[in-house]
């Protein structure tokens, strides 16, 4: 598996997740499942066979976080730099409007939280530039030019 990066928060995060679904969601399936079998005539309880599904999902969460906590590479802790990179806070503009993004690793990219992936367009142009370089991204609507006014 090719690593994956992460900032220390997002480890954070998905180490949490992965708590939760050892500690409590395993056992809160497993406890379905045990009233479940109760009932007897497994063939047409459709309740069994829902948990079953949901427990393969879990399962399967499970093994994805510890593959991919186990082949992280996490950014340091941001510190100012001269160069944008993972966990960097980045300020822009395009024109009048200006936007400030953290970016982030794959796994934990959210644009509704303001955190851009790595690998999104915007990620890979303001990665390794400084500071009043100019970035192009394509987009759906055409190219929009930014300027970083600030890394942090």
């Amino acid at each position: 598996m090719e690593p994956k990066y992460l900032t220390p928060e997002g480890l954070k995060k998905l180490k949490e997740e992965l708590k939760y679904l050892r500690e409590s969601k395993r056992k809160e399936i497993a406890e379905r499942l045990e009233k479940c079998i109760a009932f007897g005539d497994l063939s047409e309880n459709a309740e069994y066979h829902e948990t079953k599904e949901e427990q393969g999902f879990v399962e399967g969460r499970i093994l994805e976080l510890e593959s991919l906590i186990n082949n992280a590479i996490v950014a340091p802790a941001s510190k100012q730099g001269n160069f944008a990179q993972i966990g960097s806070t980045v300020l822009v503009s395009s024109g009048p409007n200006e936007e400030t993004f953290q970016i982030v690793g794959t796994e934990e990219g959210n644009p509704m939280e303001r955190k851009i992936s790595i690998d999104s367009p915007l990620g890979k142009a303001l990665v390794n530039q400084q500071k009043g370089a100019m970035v192009a991204v394509e987009t759906p609507g055409g190219k929009i030019r930014y300027k970083i006014l600030k890394i942090e």
